[in-house]
């Protein structure tokens, strides 16, 4: 019998189409920590689907913990051999390794674990560099490659043609005729995972971050391929030019929507990438755009897996740039009463209050420059990106913020921090016209908040960035400043209060 994590629900975790199935609902996990609703409702929706799916294949047990409900199996199960497939944190890992559960490999990735290994091991000391990684990853699965083993178009790397500012329409919709994303209709199932949140809530001692509402990501493997094909058929092709641009009417863009079912283990990202590389093939995508995607899917996303177990579970607890400030109510609830000003934050809050979700700019560039900026604690910004997002997970945070977002690992997966001005945010949305603040300006009423918040930043570490190459322009453009005393100042008082 193949016991199956909530993020293992795809057919490439069980070893035959007819093996016997566990699917474990603990309650714990919602009363330990105040996740999102959307997020709640996608779990436990995804796990009662494949339940469903699999009809009298599969048992699934309710319980408030997973050692519960393997206690309470049936007498004719208790007996049985149980095996599982390697789970994606360090926690559910030392669970299944106390119990008497055989433990596979893990699945659902690029490259294993041990080829990773191997990688790291070949480069001698050299720094562990993404783009290396992701060469390595097409080459091993031959992914946009000529026959000669030489990438499509002549180009490894098409970033360059993928970082166009938004147009000038408000949606892009208007500016490009793309249709609205595929959205999955609800069934009876969801009802009665929305009657069970309800519930306990009410009875249970449950809470939640965030609003409920109508469930926008495939929780099935029929949904996600059905999301993976409109996506290829309808949106690919304008994905890579505005990948980083951000709208302030158009939250989805022409981004995929598939991180939900590729972090439920619903779909394979090689399948995801050979499905992208198909439609560049046939003609029905550009090379930079189909390039971005593969990207994301094969490179990024699996590199920041593999750096989850690379540098150990003491990585979540770094801080090198000794950020301790305590997430601000108005951050940490998602500005529930609308007290942020500063258009730009607003709204990627309220895109993470309302669904659960932002794409990788507004996460990057704006939640994660803000928390860098402001000293927020990292241990308590990645629990918090952990629980807000409907796509978040262990292995996906804890690089992602402590590696990228907030550069509290010193430099170990990143060259340089990712903090920026209003001027960036101003060249790659439509907020700043909007909004109260002047992204030109760093002192004053009107004074840009991440303007004035970039300077202090860098002054404020200026001894931990000394010897950065790639820091040394702006720290020249900083010694320019005639009014940085004044920006400094500025900041101090501003405090915790809402931008």
């Amino acid at each position: 019998m193949r016991w199956l994590f909530a993020d293992q629900l795809g057919p490439h975790f069980l070893d035959a189409d007819d093996q016997p199935v566990l699917l474990i609902e603990s309650l714990e996990v919602f009363r330990r920590r105040r996740f999102h609703r959307r997020k709640a409702h996608l779990v436990l929706s995804a796990l009662r689907h494949r339940a469903a799916e699999l009809g009298g294949q599969a048992v699934l047990r309710r319980a408030g913990t997973y050692t519960e409900a393997l206690d309470g199996l049936p007498q004719r199960l208790r007996h049985r051999p149980l095996s599982v497939c390697a789970p994606t944190t360090y926690a559910a890992r030392r669970l299944v390794e106390r119990l008497p559960v055989e433990v596979l490999p893990s699945r659902g990735y690029a490259i294993s674990e041990e080829q990773f290994a191997g990688w790291a091991r070949r480069r001698g000391g050299r720094k562990l560099l993404m783009e290396d990684f992701y060469r390595d990853v097409r080459r091993h699965h031959r992914l946009l490659l000529e026959g000669d083993g030489e990438p499509v178009g002549g180009r490894w790397n098409h970033d360059h043609d993928n970082r166009e500012p938004p147009p000038k329409a408000a949606t892009l919709a208007r500016a490009t005729g793309l249709p609205d994303p595929w959205w999955p209709a609800e069934d009876e199932i969801d009802e009665q995972v929305r009657a069970d949140l309800d519930r306990w809530e009410r009875e249970e001692g449950v809470t939640f971050l965030g609003e409920d509402g109508p469930r926008r990501f495939a929780v099935t493997r029929d949904e996600a391929l059905r999301a993976l094909e409109s996506f290829v058929t309808t949106r690919l092709d304008d994905f890579g030019p505005y990948e980083d641009a951000i709208l302030a009417q158009d939250r989805w863009m022409a981004h995929s929507l598939l991180s939900v079912p590729l972090n439920l283990g619903l779909l394979h990202p090689v399948e995801v990438a050979r499905r992208a590389e198909r439609a560049y093939r046939d003609g029905d995508a550009g090379p930079a755009s189909t390039e971005g995607f593969v990207r994301q899917v094969t490179g990024w996303r699996d590199y920041v897996w593999h750096v989850y177990w690379h540098f150990g579970d003491d990585y979540r607890r770094r801080n090198h740039l000794a950020a301790r400030r305590k997430l601000p109510r108005w951050f940490a609830e998602l500005d529930p009463d609308g007290e942020v000003e500063a258009r730009c934050l607003s709204n990627a809050l309220t895109s993470v209050r309302e669904d659960g979700w932002a794409h990788h700019i507004p996460r990057l560039m704006v939640l994660g420059n803000w928390a860098l900026q402001r000293g927020y604690d990292p241990v308590a910004v990645t629990d918090w990106f952990h629980r807000a997002f409907v796509d978040g997970y262990d292995w996906v945070m804890v690089p992602n913020v402590v590696g990228m977002a907030l550069h509290a690992d010193g430099g170990s997966m990143m060259t340089k921090p990712y903090a920026a001005g209003g001027a960036y945010i101003n060249r790659m949305s439509d907020h700043c016209g909007g909004c109260r603040y002047d992204p030109k300006k760093r002192v004053g009423e009107d004074a840009c908040p991440f303007t004035a918040g970039y300077w202090a930043f860098l002054e404020r570490h200026r001894e931990q960035f000394a010897g950065n190459h790639r820091m040394s322009r702006a720290y020249a453009g900083m010694g320019r400043l005639k009014d940085l005393e004044e920006v400094l100042e500025q900041e101090r008082l501003r405090g915790a209060g809402a931008p």
